[in-house]
């Protein structure tokens, strides 16, 4: 392999770049800039902290993103299977109908038990 087979990868690099740095730069000149203490502030919402950082959360918080990154990494593996079927064919077919019937299940279970409701 030469290094000219790799130009055309450099050429994308330095593209993506550039427009990365075009768009910084242009919201830079254009973009609104009135600091003030508040905006300065350690704090990222622009107010003092009027509660301990410790503070307790809702177990609801903890589930509800458990459940969605669980059904979330579900349905990538959805991806692949679309882009095989062909090649799988009906015994693959019926792979992903039984592990989407075992998804569905568990998706009913969560429900049936509220995990779902937002009190």
């Amino acid at each position: 392999m030469s290094l000219a087979q790799y130009f055309p990868v450099l050429v994308f690099i330095l593209i993506g770049l550039l427009v990365g740095a075009l768009c910084l730069g242009m919201g830079a000149f254009f973009g609104p800039n009135r600091p003030d203490a508040a905006k300065n502030s350690p704090y990222e919402c622009g107010f003092d902290a009027f509660e301990d950082a410790r503070m307790k959360f809702d177990v609801r918080y903890y589930l509800v993103a458990i459940l969605f990154i669980l059904f979330d990494l579900e349905i990538a593996f959805l991806f692949p299977w679309a882009v095989a079927l062909r090649d799988v064919g009906l015994p693959g077919f019926i792979a992903v109908l039984v592990f989407l019937a075992i998804l569905v299940v568990g998706f009913v279970y969560e429900w049936k038990k509220g995990a779902l409701d937002w009190e």
